[in-house]
């Protein structure tokens, strides 16, 4: 429509939460974009907040690196004041208002936040406007379609940690084949009681 500006190449991106019996993986490609042109192959899309909670995102990269480390303070600073640490639910509430307060100026992501706490493990998916939706399996990005089948197709609840991590493999491998905007290769946080687990895969 006339005098509408089309912000789908800004969210090129292959993300993607999953969560799994005592633990939850979030994971990204690497591929940065700004609008049709890769600015970077080596980009980082996921990111530790806590000793037990991640975020990952499409989008903006300057937007959401603010973003996390937005939350990542603040997250800190609670932990400061009240002599504990914040919990999964309350990050993500924390980062709902944060991304409502910015609603008609928004940072320009698609965020998904994950961790484990005392009730178990947790996965929230928000967009621009701060909408918190609790999930099971989450994805975002312009290849979120492509994720979400493969997901649908192989998500069990009894899923092992091994288990998580290979269908979070599967599903950003399955979607750079078809989305041009993601691809270089794979970064997964996996996030269980004894702490947060980084990984790196190839795409091939």
């Amino acid at each position: 429509m006339s005098g509408q500006t089309d912000i789908t190449p800004f969210f090129g991106a292959a993300t993607v939460g999953i969560t799994f019996e005592n633990g939850v993986v979030i994971g990204a490609e690497k591929r940065v974009l700004w609008g049709y042109t890769v600015v970077s192959k080596t980009g980082k899309k996921v990111f530790p907040i806590t000793d037990n909670i991640v975020v990952g995102s499409a989008g903006v990269s300057g937007d959401y690196q603010m973003l996390s480390s937005f939350l990542m303070a603040e997250s800190n600073l609670f932990e400061l004041e009240n002599r504990r640490a914040i919990t999964v639910n309350a990050a993500a509430q924390l980062l709902s208002n944060i991304l409502f307060s910015r609603k008609y100026m928004p940072y320009l992501t698609q965020t998904l936040i994950g961790g484990v706490d005392s009730d178990g493990s947790h996965l929230y998916s928000l967009d621009l406007a701060g909408s918190l939706i609790k999930e099971t399996y989450a994805a975002v990005g312009t290849a979120t379609s492509l994720v979400l089948g493969v997901l649908e197709a192989n998500y069990r609840e009894d899923l092992t940690k091994e288990e998580a991590v290979q269908l979070a493999v599967k599903a950003i491998r399955s979607a750079t084949r078809r989305d041009a905007m993601s691809g270089e290769g794979i970064d997964l946080l996996i996030v269980t009681p004894e702490g947060i687990e980084s990984k790196h895969f190839p795409l091939a």
